[in-house]
Formats: structure tokens, sequence, C-alpha cells
């Protein structure tokens, strides 16, 4: 497996509404229904952070995603015209301007989303619901979205620049489906440069493997009498 070699990016660190955006467009994009024991004014829900963490990732690394989306059109599982969105998302300044690199640590990239989610929960947009004891680790974490928040992102997704976070989104979903968040994680531990980043160090980008990857195949559909790219 090909391991990107770690050049240092100096990058501006995001900010709390950023990050707010991303998580509250994941939870519209990815939530799954609410149930009866949920809180009443819930809309949508996203029962793990370590899902919501996973899928946090792959919004904020958009060569991640590409290799994501190149493997699953390798599978079958998606079409080949996947394979330009994949080329957008290496080429295209957009998505890199919305780099941001994650941490490895124990269960893989994190970044704590409490900050975040209490802005959400400011302006009645998601409700965070935390498990265990105070002071204590939380297992399961479940966020949840509230009609305010499912309105807002409505109107972003037509907003000519908070609409990109709408349109990531809905690619992260693709990968992701249902899938639960610790299987999730184990996708992203089988590149050779996540798994190998240093606890408490950014993970790498991987943006030439990828491009290696993508023209490999690009290729292999054009000869099978595709479109390629």
């Amino acid at each position: 497996m090909a391991v990107d070699v770690a050049i240092p990016i100096e990058r501006p660190a995001h900010t709390r509404t950023q990050h707010a955006i991303r998580l509250l467009v994941l939870m519209d994009r990815t939530g799954e229904a609410v149930a009866d024991a949920d809180p009443p004014s819930a809309v949508k829900a996203v029962r793990s952070e370590l899902r919501l963490q996973a899928m946090d990732f792959w919004m904020r690394n958009p060569d991640y995603l590409a290799d994501e989306l190149i493997s699953a059109v390798a599978s079958g599982a998606l079409g080949t015209e996947m394979l330009t969105i994949a080329r957008s998302l290496l080429n295209d300044p957009e998505p890199d301007l919305h780099y941001y690199p994650m941490p490895r640590w124990f269960y893989g990239a994190y970044e704590a989303i409490d900050d975040a989610m209490a802005l959400l929960e400011t302006y009645g947009l998601a409700t965070f619901r935390r498990s265990g004891e105070p002071g204590a680790k939380s297992h399961r974490n479940q966020m949840f979205l509230t009609p305010a928040g499912e309105q807002a992102v409505v109107e972003l997704t037509t907003d000519p620049v908070l609409g990109w976070y709408a349109r990531q989104a809905d690619l992260v979903a693709k990968v992701a489906g249902d899938t639960v968040g610790s299987k999730l994680k184990e996708r992203q531990y089988e590149q050779a440069t996540y798994a190998g980043t240093e606890l408490g160090l950014d993970i790498a980008p991987i943006a030439e493997h990828v491009r290696k990857r993508l023209d490999s195949l690009a290729l292999d559909v054009a000869g099978a009498g595709g479109s390629g790219l």
C-alpha cells in the first residue's frame, strides 16, 4: 500500500462556525429517522459521534473523499461518472480551500465537537445528547437536527458560497451510506498514511497517491469502452 510522504502544510485553523456548518449539513444529509425516545423537537438523528467524526474527516479532506469515490466506482457501487467528481475534488480550488487536517488519536481522526454543537444549540439548530456521567468519557453521544436546523440547510444549499458544504455532504453521504461509525473508521484505517500517523499529529494528505489511482482506473474505464475522463 502506497504511503505519501508527510509534508507539513501550514493552514489557518478553521473557525467554530465552519465546524458547526459542516456538522449541521452532515446531520441533515446523513441523519436517520427519529424515534419516540428522542427529543420531541428532533427531525433527524446521528446516533454515534464516532460516525460523525469519520464523516467530518471526509468533509475536511477532499483527497481521502476522492479515494473513497474511486473505490466505490472500482467495486461497482457507484457509476463511472463519479470519477469526474473525484478529479474535481483533487484539482478544483474550492475543495482545497476547505481542507482542514485532523489529528489522529486512539480511535482515528478526532476533534472535539462540543464548541461547534454548542453554537448550533444556541441558535436552536440542533440538540446534543451526551451519554454517561458528567466529567466521564461519553461512549455514545447522539446529535439531533431540529426543524430550524433543517430549514437552515435548505437556505444554505442555495447560497453561492455556503452551498459548497451541502454538495460536499452529499458526496460524503454516498460513501458513508448507513454504515456504523466503527466500520467507517476501519475503512479510513486502511489508508497507510492515516494508520501510520503518530498520535496527536495531523493526518497527512494523500492527493498524489489518489491521483495515480484515478488515472489508472480512468484508463481502464476508457479501455473497456467507457467515457474515461
